[in-house]
């Protein structure tokens, strides 16, 4: 996902940090949130990166996985018409 600032790129990490701590899921580690251009989340079988949009244009780590369907989700968490978290 991209953020507008980099403040925008840290508070959206802060945000979905915080929300899955509070169901009990812990990062394994966290990278970025001092500079907030690009925030890597590692929760094991799900990695997050929050890029600001200049930077994801640069590195399109999208392009490397140019064969997989992707799924585009709302800012309610909905994919495809479904609630995507719990």
């Amino acid at each position: 996902m991209s953020g507008t600032s980099d403040l925008h790129v840290i508070r959206t990490a802060q945000h979905i940090q915080e929300t899955l701590s509070g169901r009990g899921i812990r990062p394994i580690g966290v990278e970025g949130t001092t500079e907030g251009r690009w925030v890597l989340m590692d929760y094991g079988d799900v990695i997050i990166h929050i890029f600001l949009e200049p930077v994801r244009l640069f590195y399109d780590i999208e392009g490397l996985w140019h064969d997989v369907p992707k799924t585009r989700y709302d800012e309610r968490g909905m994919a495809g018409g479904r609630k995507a978290v719990p």
